[in-house]
């Protein structure tokens, strides 16, 4: 069980007969009356999204998800193809279950698959991925010290803000989580 009060991004609870991650979360603790959280919630089965509050206190169980680290194959334009690493089987998913992580991976990449009751369905990129620059506006020399970004196209179709100084054809490396540049590589 879990306690509403300790609710984080992308923990999966039990609720109504059905299993929903967290999306986002907020503590509120309004001027008169009780504190709350206002939660998002995607269930996990249908994709849907709900928002619901909660009492700090109120308690839901936690829904066992099992985690296997998967290679990425190939998209065929519907479906994306994954395979277990120890014995090759594979396994399709649509889009809707690769949606936030499939804009930072390229073919051949090792992702997280993360499973209930047997049936995929969520994948998780990397935290850090490295990739190339393959549009952006060219750089300005000697115009880094204002801090200053521009949007920046990645190989894999992301669009992510990079420094002034970061050319078409440099790889960057990226923390999926954040959606932030780290450095150019």
């Amino acid at each position: 069980m879990i306690s509403a009060g300790d609710f984080r991004k992308g923990i999966t609870v039990e609720m109504d007969n059905s299993v929903f991650t967290i999306v986002d979360f907020q503590h509120v603790k309004p001027g008169k009356g009780s504190p709350f959280v206002r939660t998002k919630l995607k269930n996990i089965v249908t994709g849907g999204i709900i928002e619901k509050t909660f009492s700090p206190s109120e308690k839901l169980p936690r829904a066992h998800i099992e985690r296997k680290e998967m290679q990425y194959l190939y998209n065929d334009g519907e479906l994306y193809y994954f395979m277990d690493t120890e014995n090759y089987e594979q396994i399709p998913l649509n889009y809707s279950q690769v949606e936030e992580a499939i804009v930072y991976v390229k073919e051949n990449t090792n992702v997280i698959i993360k499973f209930y009751k047997g049936a995929a369905f969520s994948v998780e990129a990397p935290n850090f991925v490295e990739l190339e620059v393959t549009e952006t506006e060219p750089g300005f020399k000697g115009d880094t010290a204002t801090g200053a970004t521009k949007p920046a196209t990645l190989e894999t179709g992301a669009v992510v803000h990079v420094p002034l100084f970061v050319n078409i054809g440099d790889i960057v490396r990226i923390d999926t989580r954040t959606d932030e540049y780290m450095e150019r590589v």
